[in-house]
């Protein structure tokens, strides 16, 4: 029973670790990235349609994005979706491609996204300690109802504990690797 308890807890913090690397591919660097597109919706015929499922999608080069759809006619809706989405990039059509220049970042604009990769690192480690204690919930209530002993929930509780101390080093780790990302020029 309690092993069931620490590997769903295990399992639960690492989606949180997951789901928080996800976020860190949608944090403009001063590279491109296709993923800073990923929540881009085109309105095709009607339909909210993700960017990638209506073009080719590349990087001919570190700081250039370019979009080829596979109809000329979406090229206008592509572009209205891209401003729309606001991600501070402006993209420029030659009849055939899109393409979007990733501009270099300041300084400031540098220390503001580290600020910015920080508080969503403490939101993950957030959502950690919020499962290690759901989980020690779980086990006081085992212990409560006579199913294991103090002793086995004690030993649980500390297992449970070394996992959180884990992935929470984990988050910094996943962190200090975006923010040294950030902070290149």
């Amino acid at each position: 029973m309690t092993k069931d308890i620490v590997t769903k807890a295990c399992s639960s913090m690492d989606k949180a670790i997951e789901a928080l690397k996800k976020d860190f591919t949608k944090v403009r660097t001063g590279r491109a990235s296709v993923s800073l597109l990923d929540d881009v919706r085109v309105d095709y015929y009607g339909t909210p349609t993700p960017l990638n499922q209506l073009g080719t999608l590349a990087i001919p080069e570190p700081r250039l994005i370019t979009i080829q759809p596979w109809e000329k006619k979406l090229l206008p809706e592509i572009e209205k979706a891209i401003f729309k989405a606001d991600l501070g990039l402006t993209p420029t059509s030659d009849g055939q491609l899109i393409r979007m220049v990733i501009p270099a970042l300041t300084e400031d604009r540098r220390k503001e996204m580290v600020k910015m990769l920080k508080r969503m690192a403490e939101d993950a480690k957030v959502a950690v300690r919020n499962i290690r204690r759901e989980a020690n919930d779980a086990v006081k209530k085992l212990a409560k109802d006579k199913e294991i002993s103090e002793d086995d929930a004690k030993r649980v509780e500390k297992e449970i504990q070394d996992l959180t101390d884990k992935f929470v080093a984990r988050t910094d780790e996943v962190v200090a690797v975006k923010e040294k990302e950030v902070m290149e020029i």
